[in-house]
């Protein structure tokens, strides 16, 4: 026994001081201590050691090891990428080629590349108050220390950002549009791109914008519409014109929370109390027409392609076959089904709800996919199918949190794993699967549908089963009992001694 128990020391310190690719045609049994195995879903191998706190992977040339749930190293040198975290998502790195980005949660980052000679940038934040970037081009060169003074390009969702003493002022530019900020949010003036405007916020505000002309993907030549915009007192009054110069002008009337009141040619809204009052669409460009009670608690809309019935939380159905309409409200934002609009071409939309959140279902099918989705509970329990419907294959993934999840891919090939504590709620996080799964996944059974190798995992290989059309491995107690089977024939083994050995039985030859 002692002899043993040094054996697996050794094994154990070998694999964290000198990883190497297991050989192919045998691997090492001896977990939770120490596991070298063939992968199932792909090409490869892999090591664990120290149950789940260590393991390291090699898929073709694609090289893994980590120490979850503290640190995970990444390096596929086909594509010249080289990834690493650290206590994720705390601490990340990533590298494309000569563009790379460091980061820490999101507070302080390091950013730079030299993939273009002319434009490599180098950059440096520490969000929101030092950010800097030096390129080659002199012209891309900025520094911001906020709130006293900078200069910025392409960041924070605009096209340039100078400052001094912020808020005192600052002027962004945007698609042509500048717009000079005084004690921002309070005094700004915006101008620019056939347009103009100002406010006094919230007293009195108000914009312009003539129609032009420009020329779209097709080569042919249409309208932009222009517009007038006022306010005052907000956010009780708003009074605007939009579409101007088009076919489709809108006009619009706020005095919350009395009165609000949308005119254009195609559709037609009109709110008593909004935004918690009565509400009527009649979308004539759509054949739709909607009325609401509080939306979006109480709906009942109808049409030619779209029915929605709604009383929150305890019922809900809602079936769009081509994207109808909705209240728009305040700001103009479509409201039912607004952000979930339907892909381009004939698709088909369903949603149904049953005292929410105790039950949802979503449907969507288009042209090449089906997809659809069932929870319980949020994330408590949730079952996704994906279809193409042109090559008939499906993907579907299943979820009961925090005891399983269970995946199928499009190939066939199957995963099942117990437990499962973050997955349900980002279920296509990497990071979180290489870092944190390894400590929790106590049973695993993968099976792939192609080669028709299987695999299942107890305790971090404590028990460990590997078959392949042509083979069968099996391990239990740090490899105390093993048993394998092949071309070569079977062998059993207690505490790593052959006790039983068995030549495979020869073929019998063909008369």
């Amino acid at each position: 026994m002692r002899f043993l128990i040094q054996k697996l020391v050794i094994l154990f310190c070998c694999a964290l001081a000198f990883p190497a690719l297991a050989q192919e045609d045998e691997g090492v049994a001896a977990g939770p201590a120490f596991a070298e195995f063939p992968l199932t879903l792909s090409s490869g191998y892999r090591r664990e050691a120290a149950g789940p706190l260590y393991y390291s992977q090699q898929t073709g040339s694609q090289q893994q090891w980590a120490l979850p749930p503290f640190f995970c190293h990444t390096l596929t040198p086909d594509v010249d990428w080289t990834e690493w975290e650290l206590l994720y998502p705390i601490i990340s790195y990533r590298r494309f080629g000569g563009e790379y980005r460091l980061q820490i949660v999101e507070f302080l980052s390091f950013s730079g590349g030299r993939a273009d000679p002319v434009n490599g940038a180098w950059r440096f934040t520490i969000f929101p108050f030092y950010f800097q970037q030096r390129t080659p081009d002199k012209k891309l060169d900025y520094t911001a220390l906020v709130p006293f003074y900078g200069h910025l390009k392409n960041r924070l969702f605009r096209d340039e950002i100078k400052f001094v003493l912020f808020p005192l002022y600052s002027e962004t530019r945007k698609r042509g549009v500048v717009t000079d900020n005084y004690l921002y949010p309070f005094f700004d003036v915006h101008y620019g791109d056939h347009m103009s405007g100002w406010q006094f916020w919230p007293v009195v505000g108000a914009g312009h914008k003539t129609p032009t002309l420009r020329t779209n993907s097709l080569d042919e030549v249409e309208t932009v519409g222009g517009f007038d915009k006022f306010f005052a007192v907000w956010p009780f009054y708003f009074k605007s014109k939009a579409g101007l110069g088009t076919t489709n002008e809108q006009a619009n009337l706020t005095v919350v929370p009395f009165y609000n009141r949308m005119r254009s040619a195609a559709r037609d809204e009109t709110s008593y109390g909004w935004p918690l009052g009565y509400n009527v669409i009649d979308d004539r460009g759509k054949k739709y027409v909607e009325h609401d009670l509080g939306w979006p608690f109480i709906v009942f809309g109808h049409g030619e392609k779209k029915k929605v019935t709604r009383v929150f939380p305890f019922y809900g159905q809602s079936h769009d076959s081509g994207g109808g309409g909705s209240f728009s409200g305040l700001f103009g934002l479509a409201s039912a089904g607004a952000t979930n609009a339907p892909p381009p071409g004939k698709s088909d939309m369903e949603s149904d709800f049953y005292l929410w959140p105790v039950y949802k279902f979503n449907r969507l099918q288009s042209p090449l996919l089906e997809r659809r989705r069932t929870r319980i509970m949020f994330f408590l329990y949730s079952d996704t199918t994906e279809t193409n419907t042109e090559s008939a294959t499906s993907l579907h993934r299943n979820d009961l949190w925090p005891f399983y999840t269970y995946r199928r891919d499009t190939d066939g090939s199957q995963r099942l794993q117990v437990l499962a504590v973050l997955e349900p709620f980002f279920p296509n996080n990497r990071s979180m699967t290489r870092e944190y799964s390894q400590i929790w996944s106590f049973w695993r059974c993968e099976k792939n549908h192609k080669t028709g190798a299987a695999s299942q995992s107890l305790l971090w290989n404590l028990y460990r089963r590997d078959e392949t059309p042509q083979s069968k491995n099996f391990s239990l107690f740090f490899g105390l009992f093993q048993y394998q089977s092949g071309v070569e024939g079977r062998r059993w083994r207690v505490c790593h001694v052959t006790v039983k050995k068995k030549a495979a039985r020869a073929a019998a030859p063909r008369s």
